[in-house]
């Protein structure tokens, strides 16, 4: 398979058609952050791909391009409607404290999560091995290695939960189980302490926590945080019965307004809300935030009506998909609604660290991540099922993702290789692409 040969120019009013829909409206509302996040997109052919989900999808099914379309190789009926996590790269992997108090590390980031073929998760993240590779000046052939560990961890992981073992059965990556970098990063996660996340964002003021000013929080009017408190009440519908058990937790001491400037976070609203904690010491106190949640790019290629009217809004959507591909996820997430608008809430975590790439330059070391990280996207695929408590899903998973792999085992890893190099090389190309757009001003509204 090679790469379909576009003119730049062409490409390049592609690629601004796709940003149109996919950010418009907010580049419109805040163009300095889509300055910052464009900015940060030109830093490299991984940063950028990043930050173009909405790209990758649509080059994913316009006129079958790259093989994905719905019916491709290995998906069917139940593989074609899988809960899976929309934006799976190589550096959405990170640590966080589970709801049983254990600090877990997998899958991280699912504002894009949805329902779809399993195959498009697997396609997002071998791409991002073959930019991560090409980054690292690893050889075409290394890279071709290292999809195709990938590919067996997940085939192998699919298949001993298919046939015997159940999804909490199978050790999770934590301290006691993890190694090599993921280790590390559940070790810098553990000498992470509340009390340093508090430092940097809140001060002590006539003897009680509030938010400092600067640092990027935002003042609010009376109106404003009358909204957010009311939306917050909102929020406390939304949270399982075992986040309540002590009413003060709750007891609002502070509102601050925030604005997005991540890759993936331009231009969204968010207010960060300070609360009590579990205790009347300061430093237990509580930061969460509460964010506009985003349309996901792979919602605009699936068109079955039952998936997208099971959601109340794409606040709803994201808990309810992070709440099925993640065992015990934080206690705190939940959704509300603020100015008509669905919220995503969830917590400022203090044990949050993500997967750090610039260290892992060995093949075997990087070899043995990747391998992890297939175990860990099949865990996921097989957590969100008929056994997550959604209807959506009414069906193993695991079980249907092992019998289309195991109808032809052979081309399984092939798939993802050729998939790999074909969409790194024009990942590449379009970075570039992008580059010139974006210096010589060709991008509407900025």
């Amino acid at each position: 398979m090679s790469v379909p040969q576009l003119n730049d120019e062409h490409r390049g009013e592609e690629i601004l058609a796709v940003f149109d829909t996919a950010f418009g409206e907010l580049l419109a509302a805040d163009p300095a952050a889509f300055r910052v996040k464009f900015r940060k997109m030109a830093a490299s052919a991984f940063a950028f791909y990043r930050g173009t989900a909405a790209l990758f999808y649509h080059d994913l099914t316009a006129n079958n391009q790259f093989g994905s379309k719905r019916g491709g190789p290995y998906l069917d009926e139940r593989t074609s409607r899988v809960w899976i996590h929309g934006d799976l790269h190589a550096e959405n992997f990170g640590t966080y404290m589970d709801s049983n108090g254990r600090l877990v590390f997998n899958v991280n980031d699912f504002d894009e999560a949805y329902v779809g073929p399993f195959t498009w998760d697997l396609k997002r993240f071998a791409a991002s091995v073959a930019l991560i590779g090409y980054a690292k000046a690893l050889s075409d052939e290394q890279i071709t290695e290292l999809v195709q560990v990938y590919a067996g961890a997940y085939r192998e992981r699919v298949h001993a939960l298919a046939t015997g073992a159940k999804s909490d059965e199978v050790p999770p990556f934590t301290l006691d189980t993890a190694d090599g970098p993921l280790l590390g990063a559940l070790r810098t996660a553990r000498s992470l302490t509340r009390f340093e996340l508090l430092d940097s964002m809140t001060e002590i003021r006539d003897f009680e926590r509030r938010f400092a000013s600067g640092g990027g929080s935002i003042e609010l009017d009376a109106a404003t945080r009358y909204k957010v408190l009311a939306a917050f009440d909102g929020y406390l519908e939304t949270l399982p019965d075992s986040s309540l058990d002590r009413p003060d937790s709750y007891r609002v001491k502070d509102v601050v307004g925030r604005r997005g400037i991540g890759i993936g976070s331009a231009g969204l609203p968010s207010y960060n809300i300070l609360l009590e904690g579990n205790s009347d010491a300061l430093e237990n106190d509580v930061v969460i935030y509460i964010k506009q949640a985003q349309t996901p790019a792979v919602s605009r290629h699936i068109t079955d009506a039952a998936i997208r009217d099971y959601f109340q809004h794409e606040g709803h959507r994201t808990v309810i998909s992070q709440r099925a591909l993640q065992a015990h996820a934080d206690p705190w997430l939940g959704w509300t609604e603020l100015g008509g608008t669905g919220q995503l809430v969830a917590e400022v975590s203090p044990y949050a660290v993500d997967l750090d790439w610039s260290d892992i330059d060995d093949p075997e070391e990087i070899a043995a991540v990747v391998a992890d990280l297939g175990r860990a996207t099949a865990t996921m695929h097989a957590a969100a099922d008929d056994q997550s408590g959604e209807s959506l899903v009414p069906f193993s998973t695991e079980r249907a993702i092992d019998a289309a792999i195991a109808a032809d085992e052979d081309g399984f890893a092939g798939v993802l290789v050729d998939f790999a190099h074909d969409y790194g090389a024009r990942a590449r190309a379009d970075h570039q692409t992008f580059v010139d757009l974006f210096r010589n001003g060709r991008i509407p509204g900025l």
